[in-house]
């Protein structure tokens, strides 16, 4: 059942073209899209707040386009928390819950359990100036949950969080929001968060929607160079040939597809081979991440960087020329717009 939908959105004023689209109940749509793309410009208008946005927001068969914000049952966090500053983090997250009057036991049961799941119990007595600004993010996502609305919209809300907090709270939330039972939008710049998250994944690119769908149906059937970046980390690699020069079409591969030497390549008659001259190298750990430039037919392509990500450790030294090994059933055949 779809609760909230959107109608004739423009993402900013001289837009040409509107889209709609409609979040099920009980779902987490992933609006994913990069610096500047509109995705904060969608929570405002979700939540009815000033925006450049235009376009309707209906709840069920509700109206929302015109209702003030405290008429909306949406609850909004943003990337630049605001918490009470006179009121503990025990008091704020609570805030919420005594706005509904609920007993005093029943408010403590909730806030103990928002602060445990955020990995913020022991600062309950604290005040917010008291916190770092990852701890008060925490405090102001658990007031959004405590908040228990219908819609709740999470602008980039861990990307003050260290890495591993970060990671170990991803998981956490998701199974926390699952529970919530409200319709959950939560923006990201982060492909990794449509996996993680995401039931549905928005594509946003330039205030404009490129592509909706689930995670790994946009993986696997972008259908443009940019929703193909949007859906990669590293970004995809543009395999050279006269296919992008001028043309409408290009054919990209993604990092983690490309094969280095000495690994296996299966039984495929169609299998493209390139040289690449290795500038940099990244060792994770678990990963290597390769960088540098490639050339086909013995032709070096000075503007084709490519990124080459494969997992394990392997010994590859600066400069190195390598044979790399693409396979045909790997290779995005784009639309450049």
């Amino acid at each position: 059942m779809n609760a909230l939908s959107i109608k004739n959105v423009r993402l900013f004023q001289e837009a040409i073209h509107g889209f709609d689209h409609d979040f099920a109940t009980g779902e987490l749509t992933v609006v994913l899209g990069g610096n500047q793309s509109g995705k904060t410009n969608l929570c405002r208008l979700l939540a009815g707040l000033p925006t450049n946005a235009s376009g309707e927001v209906w709840y069920q068969e509700q109206d929302w386009t015109s209702l003030r914000p405290q008429k909306r049952s949406v609850a909004l966090v943003f990337q630049a928390f605001v918490n009470y500053p006179n009121w503990t983090v025990a008091q704020n997250i609570a805030s919420p819950l005594m706005a509904k009057q609920l007993d005093a036991s029943e408010r403590k049961r909730i806030v103990a359990r928002l602060a445990q799941t955020l990995g913020i119990s022991e600062l309950l007595q604290r005040l917010p100036s008291e916190l770092s600004g990852g701890q008060q993010q925490r405090v102001a996502i658990a007031r959004a949950l405590a908040q228990q609305a219908d819609v709740l919209v999470l602008d980039e809300p861990l990307v003050n969080l260290d890495y591993k907090l970060r990671e170990a709270l991803v998981l956490e939330l998701k199974t926390l929001l699952a529970e919530t039972g409200a319709t959950v939008i939560y923006t990201s710049t982060d492909p990794r968060d449509a996996f993680a998250l995401g039931d549905q994944v928005l594509l946003l690119h330039e205030q404009s929607l490129l592509q909706s769908g689930t995670p790994l149906g946009l993986y696997q059937s972008p259908k443009c160079l940019a929703a193909a970046r949007l859906m990669s980390d590293p970004g995809v690699n543009l395999l050279p040939g006269p296919n992008f020069n001028g043309g409408e079409q290009c054919s990209a591969i993604r990092p983690e597809h490309v094969l280095l030497p000495g690994e296996a390549v299966q039984d495929c008659a169609d299998t493209i081979s390139f040289c690449m001259r290795v500038d940099s190298i990244e060792r994770s750990g678990d990963e290597t991440f390769l960088h540098g430039r490639v050339s086909k037919d013995g032709e070096l392509q000075d503007e084709q960087h490519w990124v080459v990500r494969r997992p394990g450790m392997h010994s590859v030294s600066v400069g190195q020329m390598l044979e790399l090994n693409v396979l045909g059933d790997d290779i995005l055949n784009l639309a450049l717009e």
